[in-house]
């Protein structure tokens, strides 16, 4: 008899990452729901793992995704979405819901957002309305709601060490001093995982916290201690609003604004777990206790540290401007294909050239020119973009789907082909691809940038940007063949 099948939803993200590769340790069966394979293609997990690709708002897609499947998790965000976030969450939970129970699912289990604070924002609300409408059917739903996650690579751990880090001085909002419970990120898989284990279902809701509760400011004066920085002033001033603190997060550190904004609403809030809702009775706490924030963020310090970031923020998907459309739609029919190739022969070794060009950007640059990039990036994020700031999760290392600065893995050949796909705003698509190849001795090597234009001002987009690639595409060439 096959043992129980589990689906990881949002496998891409975060989270959902991480939570595959702790399943499969313990010998779980573990299916995961993705709209596109080529996102986790490239995890270490992804050949043990069955792979549905699809859409959780498609009704086919969910039959195919849920059939047979025991537990299903469910780690799907939309907050990205625009104004309307909140009504798209409890759609796609309501049909994810109504699918499970005609699947025949035993068990939901979603993890939620402490909303004990009768002052609850926007982003809190819609997440307790999702584990309303999952919980609408007969199937069980094991809610497990979470403050502040510590760990390398979430969102809001890279918040809180990119502000430490790079103002030594700031003025805040009133609402730092707020309350929050944050738990490390270990922890929280700890409680997912166990949820897999349980005997019978459970449908009830249950708060998580680490074993400390203090202040968004406290919280970065423990990192800024833990980082060896002087202790930080935090001027609290009654004008910023969470819009207003967004923006500026927007600009300071790698998370953009669209995704700051739903996180730092959630800070009006004081997100601190009730006694009453404690999950202590159904699952016992790890035996060597829960980790303390000094522990989290000193464990997640030295994951950066490593280079050893499992799974980042940025892995999910960004949504594409209304003008763009997915990267593996076929090209517009009629448009130009607008490309600029350029070719170099050298002695370097391939294998030179290759450890160049998959460290490229983050803490690398861009092989020069990188005061252009960094304008670039700028202007991305002045128009609702990701920018260029969101750097990578590995500095030498690539795999296809995650994120490097404002571009996406598409195709990785190591050793021998790179192509990126853009995820700045643009009035199109764009591509930036990268092959080595050995030719009678010497080395090959070849850059080119693809862009397909969204009618006329995606053409008038290119023609207006190609004197700036005339000086920065043959520079970067040059500057990756001279480092190797």
């Amino acid at each position: 008899m096959n043992s129980p099948l589990y689906l990881v939803t949002g496998a891409s993200g975060y989270v959902g990452g991480r939570l595959v590769r702790t399943l499969l340790e313990n010998d779980y069966r573990v299916r995961v729901l993705v709209r596109d394979k080529y996102k986790v293609i490239g995890q270490p997990w992804a050949s043990q793992v069955e792979i549905c690709e699809g859409n959780a708002d498609n009704p086919k897609d969910l039959v195919q995704a849920l059939a047979g499947v025991h537990t299903a998790y469910y780690l799907l965000h939309s907050i990205n979405l625009g104004k309307t976030f909140d009504d798209i969450e409890a759609t796609m939970a309501r049909s994810f819901a109504q699918a499970s129970e005609a699947a025949g699912v035993a068990q939901i289990v979603y993890l939620g957002g402490i909303a004990n604070d009768k002052n609850i924002s926007k982003h809190l609300a819609s997440r307790a309305s999702t584990g309303k409408e999952l919980a609408s059917t007969s199937v069980p739903v094991l809610e497990l709601r979470a403050g502040i996650i510590i760990g390398s690579g979430s969102a809001s751990f890279e918040m809180l060490r990119h502000l430490t880090h790079r103002l030594p001085i700031m003025t805040t909002p009133k609402w730092v001093s707020n309350r929050t419970h944050p738990i490390a990120i270990r922890d929280v898989l700890y409680y997912l995982k166990n949820a897999a284990a349980l005997q019978t279902p459970v449908g009830k809701i249950y708060d998580i916290g680490g074993p400390e509760i203090l202040s968004y400011a406290d919280m970065m004066q423990k990192f800024a201690k833990l980082s060896g920085l002087p202790r930080r002033w935090i001027i609290k001033v009654p004008v910023l609003t969470p819009g207003l603190s967004s923006l500026w997060i927007g600009l300071v550190t790698p998370v953009p604004t669209a995704l700051a904004r739903p996180l730092v609403g959630s800070l009006i809030s004081e997100v601190v777990a009730d006694p009453a809702k404690s999950i202590n009775g159904l699952i016992p706490p790890p035996k060597e206790g829960l980790l303390s924030v000094e522990t989290a963020i000193t464990l997640a310090l030295s994951k950066i540290s490593d280079h050893g970031v499992e799974t980042r923020w940025s892995d999910a998907s960004i949504p594409t401007a209304p003008w763009q459309k997915a990267q593996g739609d076929p090209e517009w029919a009629g448009e130009t294909i607008l490309r600029d190739r350029r070719e170099v022969v050298t002695d370097k070794s391939a294998e030179a050239i290759w450890k160049q060009i998959e460290g490229i950007g983050g803490e690398h640059g861009w092989f020069g020119a990188d005061f252009l990039w960094f304008l670039r990036g700028l202007l991305d994020r002045f128009v609702g973009g990701v920018g260029l700031r969101r750097g990578r999760r590995d500095q030498d290392l690539l795999r296809i789907g995650e994120s490097l600065d404002f571009w996406r893995v598409e195709e990785l050949e190591r050793g021998h082909r790179l192509k990126l796909y853009a995820e700045m705003v643009l009035p199109g698509k764009a591509w930036l691809e990268f092959s080595v190849e050995e030719k009678d001795g010497k080395t090959l090597v070849t850059q080119e940038a693809t862009f397909s234009p969204r009618g006329l001002g995606g053409q008038l987009y290119w023609y207006t940007v190609a004197p700036f690639h005339v000086f920065v595409f043959p520079t970067m060439l040059r500057n990756l063949v001279k480092r190797a």
